[in-house]
C-alpha cells in the first residue's frame, strides 16, 4: 500500500488502518513515524482490532513493548523512544519476536538502526490543518 491519505478523525483513521491491516502477513515489520499525537497509536488500535486481537491497545511509551495475542496471531507494539540503539532493542526481545513471526509495529524506528530490514513497511503521520485532520503517508 503506497500513497498519501488525508483523514479527518478517528473513524477515518480506523478505516484506513483496517485496509492496511488486510495487507499484513506474519513477520511483517511496520515503522510508524510522526510527532506525538499524530495518530500512531490510534492506527495501531485499528490494526489490532482488524487482526481480531482482544484487549485495549495503548501507547507503549513507558513500558516500551506491548504484546497482543490471540491464537496464532501476535502483534507486538514497540515504542523505542527511550532506547539508545540496537543493543537496547535486542535486549527487549527483538530477535524472539522476529523468530516467532509476530507482526511488529515500531514507533521511533530510527532507534533500531540496522535491525529494521529494507522490507519494513513505513508510514509517516503528520498533523494537518484541523484539530482531527491527519496526513498519513505510506512510503
Amino acid at each position: 500500500m503506497k500513497g498519501v491519505y488525508k483523514v479527518d478523525g478517528v473513524e477515518e483513521t480506523y478505516a484506513l488502518a483496517r485496509k492496511f491491516a488486510a495487507t499484513l502477513n506474519k513477520g511483517d515489520i511496520v515503522c510508524l513515524e510522526g510527532d506525538l499525537g499524530a495518530g500512531k497509536t490510534t492506527f495501531t488500535q485499528a490494526i489490532a482490532s482488524s487482526l481480531g486481537l482482544p484487549g485495549r491497545v495503548t501507547s507503549p511509551t513507558f513500558c516500551i513493548v506491548q504484546e497482543h495475542r490471540s491464537g496464532n496471531e501476535v502483534l507486538v507494539h514497540m515504542d523505542l523512544y527511550r532506547l539508545n540503539g540496537e543493543d537496547d532493542v535486542l535486549a527487549i526481545g527483538w530477535e524472539d519476536y522476529i523468530d516467532e513471526g509476530a507482526v511488529i509495529i515500531v514507533e521511533w524506528p530510527e532507534r533500531a538502526g540496522k535491525l529494521i530490514p529494507d522490507s519494513a513497511k513505513r508510514i509517516v503521520f503528520r498533523h494537518a490543518r484541523g484539530e482531527e485532520e491527519r496526513i498519513i503517508e505510506f512510503l
